[in-house]
């Protein structure tokens, strides 16, 4: 950035990235659209911390790939053309079908404000419940299970809670990569009071275990076996806390039933969860023993068949001791997006209204509809996510609005959801990326604002709702999502419902709905922040971070819930739910004998959209991966680094094999970040199995029946050029952005006839002064290296080579920083070694600071590095966001 920081502008908003919702002060230079970030001290989710994502933010605010102005049917149009299209083919679509043949389907980047516009127009005014979101694919459960226990879609407890509690237990979750700044206040917490007690339960030995004092490596979809036993032992030990149980609860003695009759003896259970007798035991008795219990869980509890019964598996437990809305106890879902929470506060899901209403009751349905002065609002459910792409393929939904999400990447079954789309009447994509798996089968495009333009709230895991301000001036013609869904809405006659002219007075609304016919301390709704309800301009602008409920009993907020026994069911008592463990649905079988589990990255966000444009963010992770057990390795004869393909019932993809006894045997875990866009065979979508929890409509994303085996190409290669390059030929093909170059991992089938006529046209295809080419080629052994320079700079270099068997790319990579090249450079570049006495730095484990194993391996043994913390001192690795810490100790 410039040097004159008079010119730049102080802006506190939020990251986009996770539930976590950290708070962020940007530094703003406008004038050159840069932006320097760093962690908000002040805000309560994060006290100035920031992971590799957050820290990264300002790399990804390029005009680079956005889409900037209105498409039809693949050409600019006008805003007035595209929005007359969108309302006239929905009118029209409703005319002929009825409204359920429309849909909107959303997500969780959008801000809360565009949640509740889009909400209200289609349940509201169009007529019908089909407004579902990528959410429920990350959190439907939770909802589900909350909503069962205690009647209301409530997290109970807050960030706080870490400092106090006396046992942490992490169950399906990966938190140190998905949750890192989370996860680092835990480590502080552990650091500050020895005596606090880790537990992670986990197929996987993920990094999370790195702070764990006890792993508990579980059958996959064991959950429920697991935590019935555990109500079952507290029952059998009497060590149930039985004041609070008839006080405050109802249903104990039936779900006791049937725990006892579901696991049995420790042993029982154990063997069912295929666990180590004695860690069972020591779990059983830490949680009996410890009073401030707090069970963090996420996806690998949420995207199950039996989900929803996983998450009352584990609210039974702290009903039965009474650990609930007190200081450092209670059930704790980590929220996947960074506004999951604030659509669920406005009935982003389609079985869902606004403020946390519903369609189970009639009194809600009539209660919205005369608040939004509506007469056709709808009166039932809508498709939830799997079944609503179901019903466009099967022709029943006739247009659907996409907003802000790639369903065509992250859905299970993906290639059937590609077709749904390619065959739907009528596709319109609003989203501030041009190019997606998505967009490409768009009939209309909308251009929406991104992260650093928009303006509204969010809401994170702890129910704190926090201000996400604008950085910029909108790009182009990009627009608010709101914006865009109020002037549909208008078109489509609702004009007098949709008068917005800002985020504020939609907040307003959203506010006043909460109180509505709402009394709140008599156990009708939970969520309600009427305190806002007549907010004023400049307060909104100021709005401060407060964890709702925010009302007259609650004026500055409430951490804390149901610490008075005061729950949202019929008879204001917490249920326990009787859980009968199934097994997943689609069980391993002779054709596909393996169970593919799926889940997040560190240092990349959901389809990398907005990720990928940050170069340090692509080196810790170059490609799609699948993890694999040694047994399974040497089972299917696949080796280190090579390439395999997976298949299931439903589609396949090509991934680098990394062998590891992290993961268990029988199982095989893949990312699911990579697109069409930047993997020619990486989308893990199309692997995964639409079986979803019948009561949240969730889908079984970490249980799939897979087979591997060894993809065998004709040829190997990389490319490393200055230049974005259009590379279409080989079949499998990575794409990935790096500091002032861009890497592309290649595989072919065919052999190319002449290596030198297909490097010239796919590297430079256009004459250039001054331009060299270096080659060397083995036609023998199928070997090609060349590289062009120009101006004695670096332009590109390609590898290609029978075999796996290619240089590293770290030290070549380094060489596009450099305005010319050394005479020794020149001399290795076909080696692809550095000169004698050139560091490579080797590959990235610290994306915070661009620090790299070898680097890190040299230190440690130069300056006898004893701990993370001195290398952190002598590197920087590991100081920012913590995450590479694991992996800084296993090189230690």
């Amino acid at each position: 950035m410039a040097d004159n920081t008079a010119a730049f502008k102080s802006v506190q908003t939020t990251c986009p990235y996770c539930g976590v919702g950290c708070g962020i002060n940007a530094l703003v230079d406008e004038q050159t659209h840069q932006v320097e970030i760093t962690g908000n001290p002040s805000h309560p989710a994060n006290f100035g911390r920031l992971c590799s994502k957050g820290s990264a933010l300002g790399e990804t605010v390029e005009l680079k790939g956005r889409l900037l102005q209105p498409r039809v049917y693949g050409r600019e149009a006008s805003w007035g053309e595209a929005l007359d299209l969108v309302a006239d083919s929905l009118i029209s679509t409703i005319e002929k079908y009825g409204p359920d043949a429309v849909a909107i389907y959303g997500s969780g980047q959008l801000l809360t404000e565009d949640y509740y516009v889009a909400n209200k127009l289609m349940k509201g005014f169009i007529g019908s419940g089909n407004m579902d979101t990528n959410s429920r694919l990350c959190m439907s459960s939770s909802v589900a299970g909350h909503k069962r226990a205690f009647g209301s879609d409530t997290v109970p407890g807050c960030y706080e809670d870490f400092e106090q509690a006396e046992l942490i237990i992490l169950i399906g979750s990966n938190t140190a990569w998905c949750h890192p700044v989370s996860f680092q206040r835990i480590r502080a917490a552990k650091e500050a009071n020895p005596q606090l007690k880790i537990v992670v339960i986990d197929p996987r030995r993920t990094v999370t275990c790195d702070i764990a004092d006890l792993h508990l490596p579980l059958a996959i979809g064991s959950d429920t076996i697991l935590f019935n036993g555990l109500l079952h032992y507290l029952g059998r030990k009497d060590l149930q806390n039985q004041a609070y149980i008839e006080k405050y609860t109802e249903g104990f003695s039936t779900a006791l039933e049937a725990a006892a009759i579901s696991s049995g003896t420790i042993e029982g259970v154990a063997a069912q969860c295929r666990l180590n007798v004695n860690d069972l035991q020591r779990f059983y008795h830490w949680f009996a023993r410890h009073e401030k219990v707090m069970s963090l869980y996420s996806q690998g509890v949420n995207q199950s068949s039996s989900g929803t019964d996983k998450v009352n598996a584990i609210i039974n437990c702290h009903l039965v001791t009474g650990r609930i809305g007190k200081p450092g106890m209670g059930p704790f879902s980590l929220t996947g997006q960074p506004n999951a929470m604030g659509g669920r506060e406005v009935g982003g899901l389609s079985n869902q209204l606004a403020a946390h209403m519903d369609f189970a009751r009639n009194d809600d349905i009539e209660r919205v509809g005369r608040f939004w002065g509506s007469k056709t609002i709808a009166r039932k459910p809508g498709y939830p996510a799997v079944e609503l792409f179901d019903a466009i393929h099967d022709g029943k939904v006739k247009a659907v609005w996409i907003m802000g999400t790639n369903p065509a990447v992250s859905l299970p079954n993906a290639d059937k959801v590609k077709q749904a789309l390619q065959h739907c009447d009528f596709v319109v994509v609003s989203d501030c990326i041009a190019n997606t798996d998505t967009t490409a089968l768009a009939h209309v495009l909308l251009p929406a604002q991104g992260w650093s333009e928009k303006d509204g709230t969010v809401t994170n895991s702890e129910r704190c709702i926090s201000r996400q301000r604008a950085l910029f001036s909108p790009a182009g013609g990009a627009k608010p999502d709101w914006w865009i869904i109020t002037q549909v809405a208008r078109r489509m006659g609702y004009e007098q419902a949709f008068h917005y002219k800002n985020t504020a007075e939609i907040f307003r609304e959203h506010a006043a709905l909460s109180g509505f016919e709402n009394n709140a301390e008599q156990g009708l709704r939970d969520f309600d922040i009427s305190a806002f309800a007549d907010i004023s301009q400049q307060e909104y602008d100021n709005f401060q971070p407060i964890q709702w409920p925010v009302n007259r009993t609650h004026p500055q907020g409430r951490a804390r819930i149901f610490d008075d026994g005061k729950f949202y069911t019929a008879t204001g008592k917490a249920r326990f739910i009787a859980i009968e463990p199934r097994l997943p649905v689609n069980l391993p079988d002779k054709v596909y004998p393996l169970v593919l589990n799926t889940g997040r990255l560190r240092d990349q966000w959901h389809t990398m959209t907005r990720t990928a444009i940050a170069a340090k963010l692509n080196q810790h992770k170059p490609e799609p991966f699948v993890e694999v057990h040694p047994t399974d390795a040497r089972r299917h004869e696949l080796l280190p680094n090579t390439l395999a393909t997976i298949e299931s019932r439903w589609g396949s993809m090509v991934a680098r094999v990394q062998i590891t006894d992290s993961q268990q045997q029988g199982s095989l875990f893949v990312p699911m970040h990579w697109t069409g866009q930047l993997a020619s065979r990486g989308r893990m979508g199309a692997l995964v199995n639409p079986v979803v929890d019948p009561v949240s409509k969730q889908p079984e994303c970490k249980h799939t029946p897979v087979r591997i085996e060894a993809y065998q190409p004709v040829w190997h290669g990389f490319i490393l050029s200055r230049r974005e390059l259009n590379i279409t030929e080989p079949e499998y093909l990575v794409k990935i952005k790096g500091e002032q170059f861009y890497r592309y991992e290649l595989a072919g089938e065919t052999l190319p006839e002449n290596w030198q006529d297909w490097a010239r046209k796919n590297l430079w295809n256009t004459p250039v002064e001054n331009s060299q080419w270096q080659e060397y080629q083995d036609s023998g052994i199928n070997n090609y290296r060349a590289a062009h320079i120009v101006d004695n700079r670096l332009e590109s270099l390609i590898f290609i080579g029978g075999d796996i068997n290619l240089p590293e790319r770290s030290w070549l990579t380094s060489l596009f920083a450099h305005a010319e090249l050394e005479k020794d450079d020149r001399k290795s570049l076909l080696t692809g070694l550095p000169p004698l006495g050139v560091p490579d730095i080797g590959p990235v484990v610290c994306a915070c600071f661009n620090v790299g194993e070898k680097t890190i391996q040299t230190a440690i043994r130069e300056k006898n590095l004893r701990t993370p913390q001195q290398v952190g001192q002598y590197l920087k690795a590991g100081t920012n966001c913590g995450s590479c810490v694991p992996e800084i100790k296993a090189l230690l």
